[in-house]
């Protein structure tokens, strides 16, 4: 009983959807770009666009290896919730309609590892899905992040740029890292918001083959989950092995 249950574990997992391998982490308060270095970088600022919803545009991230395009990109101009340094443009997903995607591709044999950004006036409903082709291979939740900095108020809650300095207080503003490890790598990356409170508010795209991991940790819930579930069902065996036996 107990290895048909052990294989049952085993069985399980190895059934889950095949994800990649990717380490969360965020710089420190104010910080709006990423400490980590780069075989290959670029990164998009959105300040060569127009205002508005319903884009399609290519960028080459500042001249850089990776060309992308983004689809139904809306841009807005700096305001209290967007604009690293409170100046120039940003991203925008806007709450209650689809999101935009980025796609991406480079020359380069080593692919594309790593994706950062200014995640400013951030909201519950902040998701990102990253692809490699038509299968998805991460999802990352902004709620983790949240829950690594804390309610606010902290250092991280506010509009940190002189421009907006103390506005909007109750949410925090936080340059993401999400680097992909072992090998994996992606080519496109969905923007959008679910549940929809609130619009999703980035600047300073960046994209690249990094060298290093670097910033603060953020842990993974949903493998922890995993795991424990795992053990528990494991430890579950054995008791019942040795209730038997008795």
């Amino acid at each position: 009983m107990r290895n048909t249950l052990i294989a049952g574990v085993a069985g399980a997992l190895l059934a889950m959807p095949a994800s990649a391998a990717v380490v969360v982490t965020f710089e420190n308060a104010g910080v709006q770009t990423s400490s980590a270095t780069f075989d290959f970088v670029g990164v998009e600022t959105f300040e060569s666009y127009s205002t508005g919803a319903g884009q399609t545009v290519g960028t080459t991230f500042g001249g850089s290896e990776i060309s992308g395009t983004y689809s139904n990109l809306r841009v807005d101009n700096a305001n209290r919730f967007g604009s690293a340094g409170g100046v120039g443009k940003h991203a925008v997903a806007a709450s209650g309609v689809a999101g935009y995607d980025l796609t991406l591709s480079t020359a380069r044999p080593e692919g594309i590892t790593y994706f950062g950004y200014w995640l400013s006036a951030l909201d519950n409903g902040n998701v990102l899905e990253f692809y490699k082709g038509a299968t998805k291979v991460y999802t990352f939740l902004p709620t983790d992040v949240r829950n690594v900095i804390g309610m606010c108020p902290n250092s991280y809650c506010g509009n940190p740029n002189a421009a907006f300095a103390g506005q909007n207080t109750g949410e925090p503003y936080a340059f993401i890292n999400i680097f992909f490890t072992g090998g994996d790598t992606f080519d496109r990356i969905r923007f959008f918001e679910s549940p929809s409170v609130g619009n999703y508010e980035s600047d300073n795209h960046t994209v690249g083959y990094f060298r290093d991991v670097v910033g603060n940790p953020v842990p993974e819930p949903a493998t922890w989950a995993m795991l424990i579930a795992g053990f528990g069902m494991v430890g579950f065996a054995a008791r019942r092995r040795r209730a038997i036996a008795a």
